[in-house]
């Protein structure tokens, strides 16, 4: 399986700053145990997902915010 951009860049972007985000709230010690487990996958996720700029989720899907027009 070929991994395409299925992301727009400004979707990347958003990605990105709310993973940042994310991990600024578990690095703080905002949230405990169970939750700041699960908001470091996701926010590892985001951030990953927006650097690559492939989403698996949108590939399984079969949906993307990049434009297809060149």
């Amino acid at each position: 399986m070929k991994l395409v951009t299925n992301e727009a860049p400004i979707d990347r972007v958003i990605r990105v700053v709310l993973g940042i985000a994310l991990a600024g709230v578990a690095l703080a010690g905002a949230v405990t145990a169970p939750w700041v487990y699960a908001i470091w996958v996701v926010a590892a996720i985001l951030i990953v997902t927006g650097i690559v700029g492939f989403c698996p989720l949108y590939a399984l899907l079969r949906v993307g915010t990049k434009s297809t027009a060149r």
